[in-house]
């Protein structure tokens, strides 16, 4: 959460349901009951303090578009990916990521490096 304050400042922030999918797929992964349990504080916090927005028929409908789009170039885009990304493009947000290459091949996306 401090990586986000830090590299968006007072902007406004918010989650896919398909973000909260990755979390909660990554806290299963966990190794160690220790890292079990920080990944679920660390979840619960994102939860409770950020919007968290579904996939509406309009963002099925870019993520659509943008993918039919980008295959017939021959570029392909991780299903999460393309969901997250074009959640946040439809709602005029940038990404915050620590993983730049998931977003770059949405067209109009503007991703920041945490």
């Amino acid at each position: 959460m401090r990586g986000v304050i830090a590299a968006c400042g007072d902007a406004e922030s918010a989650l896919s349901a398909i973000t909260i999918i990755e979390l909660t797929h990554g806290i299963y992964r966990a190794r160690t009951d220790a890292d079990r349990a920080r990944r679920i504080a660390f979840t619960d916090e994102l939860i409770r303090d950020m919007v968290v927005h579904p996939v509406s028929l309009e963002i099925a409908q870019i993520a659509g578009r943008i993918e039919g789009e980008q295959a017939a170039r021959g570029v392909s885009i991780a299903m999460e990916g393309l969901i997250i990304g074009t959640t946040a493009l439809h709602l005029g947000f940038d990404i915050a990521t620590l993983n730049v290459r998931h977003f770059q091949h949405i067209p109009g996306l503007h991703v920041v490096t945490i």
